[in-house]
Formats: structure tokens, C-alpha cells, sequence
């Protein structure tokens, strides 16, 4: 990471620095966004590393989805599921669905695809379900035959 980014303190300087460098820099635009996600899900009270990376997670989908549509969006229906469930509950529940959840579709086409749910659950299997690390290693594997 770029030091101008790793000494930016909080989500709304990444976001400022990303507006200034974005069309001159556009590496350092990305790098300033996976800043805020760090700050953001470091502000969480995460007990395991897996924790803090599912809510990087959140935050990233975010993200994407701020700079898809020119504002800041919440992952409502996430945040919801997080409250209900517990963060690695909720990731359990949403990598558990047949189809790609809007997220990972979202974060795969703004290559942080590495952000994703899925790719935190083949990070840490031993914290999730069997069944949730198979397809999310399903999803991977079909993500990476489609960029070839």
C-alpha cells in the first residue's frame, strides 16, 4: 500500500484522496477505498480475524456500490442479517444461496472479488460450515473459468 493511503486516518479522508487522485491515479483511488473498508470494519468490535474480514466484506459491497451509483449506500439487508444472526451466521446464510448474491456479482465486476463472502469463507473453512466452504469454492472456481 502506498504510504500517502496507509497514512489516511479515516473512511471520509480515503474517500476525499480517492476523489482527488481518481483520474490521474486511478491504482491509488483503489487503494484509498480498501482503506475505508479496513477503517470501517476495524471500528467493530470483531473477536476473530475471519469477523473482521466479513465485515470488510460489508463494507467493500459497499463501496461498490457507492461508486456505482455516485452515493453512499447501505448493505440494509445485510446489516439486518448481521443483527439477527451474527456476522459469520450471516455470511453462512448468504454463500449458502444457489445463485451469487448481488454482492459478489458486484465486488467480481470491480475486481475486489478478493473482498467477497465467498472468499473469506475459502480463507478461514475451519470457521465455517462445510457446506459453505464447498460453494464458495464452487463460485471461486466458476468466477476464474469465466475470466479465462
Amino acid at each position: 500500500m502506498d504510504e500517502r493511503v496507509a497514512g489516511l486516518r479515516t473512511p471520509e479522508e480515503c474517500a476525499q484522496f480517492a476523489i482527488n487522485v481518481a483520474a490521474s491515479h486511478p491504482d491509488l483511488a483503489r487503494q484509498a477505498q480498501r482503506r475505508a473498508v479496513e477503517l470501517r470494519a476495524a471500528a467493530h468490535a470483531a473477536v476473530s480475524a475471519a469477523e473482521t474480514e466479513a465485515l470488510q466484506a460489508v463494507y467493500a459491497y459497499e463501496e461498490a456500490l457507492a461508486a456505482r451509483k455516485g452515493k453512499r449506500v447501505l448493505a440494509a439487508r445485510t446489516w439486518q442479517m448481521i443483527t439477527r444472526h451474527g456476522i459469520i451466521r450471516a455470511v453462512e446464510r448468504a454463500v449458502d444461496r444457489k445463485e451469487a448474491t448481488l454482492g459478489y456479482t458486484t465486488l467480481v465486476a470491480m475486481g475486489m472479488q478478493d473482498l467477497a463472502f465467498e472468499a473469506v469463507v475459502c480463507r478461514y473453512p475451519e470457521v465455517f460450515s462445510p457446506r459453505a466452504v464447498t460453494r464458495s469454492q464452487e463460485r471461486l472456481r466458476d468466477w476464474e473459468s469465466c475470466k479465462a
